[in-house]
């Protein structure tokens, strides 16, 4: 079965995306959906499409489209893993003229080391030069002040 894979943000299957991402993957469970469509809006967005049509992944880019971008949320449905859709993901991401010749691009994965390390991913150079600032409980946090922003109505 082929595989199409493309940029355009009008195929996207927004529901089934933030049905993965917030029950399904480690790293975006329990987003709102307010901040989901944020992040779409603000991304350049990459579906995988089965010949019928049917959304089976999805990758973003964060970026400037000129130096740098964070590849992000790739995901694969479970049906569809291990047939190389990670990877058709991970290569039109890279090859799509915004982001082909960036300055830096990196990525945060606890499982798929392997896959991205084909495609020149190594870790931090100089990890002493990066820092973060991560709030681990945004989402919880969000959803306790729309559920009382609910209870407000």
């Amino acid at each position: 079965m082929a595989v199409e894979i493309d940029a355009d943000p009008r195929r996207l299957d927004r529901e089934r995306i933030y049905r993965y991402l917030s029950r399904e993957s480690y790293w975006g469970r329990g987003v709102p959906r307010e901040v989901f469509e944020r992040s779409l809006a603000h991304s350049l967005c990459f579906g995988a499409y089965a010949d019928d049509g049917q959304q089976i992944g999805f990758a973003r880019a964060i970026t400037d489209q000129a130096t740098f971008a964070y590849l992000a949320d790739v995901f694969v449905l479970d049906g569809w893993r291990g047939q190389g859709v990670g990877k058709r993901l991970v290569e039109a991401a890279l090859a799509h003229p915004a982001l082909r010749d960036l300055r830096r691009m990196v990525l945060a994965t606890a499982d798929a080391h392997g896959l991205y390390a084909q495609y020149g991913f190594t870790a931090l150079n100089r990890p002493e030069r990066m820092m973060e600032k991560l709030d681990q409980d945004v989402y919880l946090r969000l959803a306790g002040d729309e559920a009382k922003a609910d209870g407000d109505a």
